[in-house]
């Protein structure tokens, strides 16, 4: 005997007590590197409005990278790892500075939660950042997750996010 589920489509979203939201760089930044105000403003005006209807939220955010790229003066992702490691440092800052901010404008707090793919698979560290994480939800606050493009290294790289997006839901 076989049971089918449900294909769950956007119709399930209005109804949603939590919702896990992965946005690319390309979502986010300027062809020239650095952050598109408006596109980060559209997207947290949504996210904040769900946010304080009581929907907990989980951005999985990328990112990082391009928006270090114009501040070094960069004008395209770098290829080498020890670049890439430097413009990540630059950019999550500056990234976490405005969704901070942005989000800020609607009375929603957000957290900054950096991983690496080691913690998700090692027991111990999953179930540190699990507790944080639904710890950080309770207290009504968006976590704002990324990889940790500073320390991760092509080895034990998630990639795009797609994974972690994955892993976190």
């Amino acid at each position: 005997m076989t049971s089918e589920l449900p294909a769950l489509g956007r119709e399930w979203l209005p109804e949603a007590h939590r919702i896990v939201v992965k946005v690319g760089s390309s979502s986010l930044t300027t062809i020239r590197g650095g952050i598109s105000e408006q596109s980060l403003a559209a997207l947290v005006d949504t996210l904040a409005a769900r946010a304080n209807e009581g929907t907990e939220i989980v951005l999985v955010s990328s990112g990082a990278i391009a928006a270090g790229l114009a501040p070094l003066g960069l004008g395209k992702r770098p290829r080498d790892l020890a670049t890439q490691q430097a413009a990540a440092s630059v950019g999550q800052g500056l990234l976490m500075a405005r969704y901070t901010q942005a989000f800020g404008a609607h009375g929603v707090t957000v957290s900054q939660v950096l991983l690496t793919a080691d913690d998700l698979v090692r027991r111990t560290q999953y179930k540190n950042a699990h507790r944080a994480l639904e710890k950080l939800l309770n207290l009504g606050v968006v976590p704002v997750v990324n990889e940790n493009d500073t320390v991760a290294t092509h080895e034990i790289r998630f990639g795009d996010n797609d994974r972690l997006a994955a892993l976190v839901a």
